[in-house]
């Protein structure tokens, strides 16, 4: 990877808003400021489509999930739609609950994404495929599914970049495809770590024109700053991994993600 993905960011500061988990809220805020651009967390619907009409794009996590959000995540999709701002998608938990999968179906058939991000289960659960969500983490028993059949169909189906996060993240738009193989396991031991993920995503999406390519450069800098993190921390904990990542986040540049940035790009057979 050698463009100025990360660069951007930086200089663009793109403005993402973000109607997110509450649990992970402030860790996304400050992933957001780490990696150069600036959050904001409107949630209400008296606001939320005039923020998202003016953000450089729009990040909606269903993590913590109720009615009146759901209002207000389809009228800052649609409101970002309208002005061609991209909208990034984080089905957390996706297949857990009848509210869940009713809130995806709504949000698929009113808002255009940009990008949808996930776990296994997940994506597919979007795909059609059988899957068996285990609460927000992806269930073993998903194993079976292939990851690039599920992206790819989920990115066919709704004209997106889809990925899926895991020990291979695999990012594809349905005629591109990569395979990133950055990250530790020990970033599935803090909470949030997606939710960051996504609110990243937002950033490298606002701030760079193709889609494609910066979702994969933002997954692989997520995966590098928990490299970076577990080592610097030298096992003190996940509370220092924690803010490891953000300290690392905040120090990868375009020269680093070159050099150690694990991505491979295959084409489809």
């Amino acid at each position: 990877m050698t463009d100025r993905w990360n660069a951007h960011v930086r200089e663009r500061v793109p403005l993402v808003h973000c109607i997110t988990n509450y649990v992970t809220v402030n860790d996304v805020a400050n992933a957001l400021l780490a990696c150069g651009g600036s959050p904001i967390m409107a949630d209400d619907i008296g606001e939320a489509a005039d923020i998202a009409a003016m953000s450089s794009a729009v990040v909606l996590n269903i993590g913590t999930l109720n009615r009146r959000t759901i209002a207000s995540m389809k009228a800052a999709g649609m409101a970002a739609n309208q002005k061609d701002i991209p909208v990034v998608l984080d089905p957390v938990g996706a297949g857990a609950s009848a509210l869940r999968n009713e809130a995806v179906a709504e949000l698929l058939c009113a808002v255009r994404f940009a990008v949808i991000r996930g776990n296994l289960s997940e994506i597919s659960y979007l795909a059609g495929l059988s899957s068996s969500t285990r609460g927000v983490d992806s269930s073993a028993a998903d194993s079976k599914n292939d990851a690039v059949y599920a992206a790819r169909t989920v990115a066919e189906r709704f004209g997106c970049t889809a990925a899926i996060t895991g020990k291979v993240d695999v990012v594809t738009d349905g005629r591109r495809l990569a395979k990133i193989e950055n990250g530790v396991a020990e970033m599935g031991r803090i909470t949030g770590t997606g939710c960051m993920l996504s609110g990243v995503i937002g950033a490298y999406v606002g701030a760079n024109g193709d889609a494609f390519m910066a979702c994969v450069a933002a997954v692989a800098s997520m995966g590098l700053a928990g490299e970076w993190a577990l080592a610097e921390t030298n096992g003190r904990g996940t509370g220092s991994l924690h803010i490891g990542i953000i300290d690392a986040l905040s120090r990868i540049g375009d020269a680093a993600l070159a050099e150690q940035g694990k991505v491979r790009y295959e084409t489809f057979g």
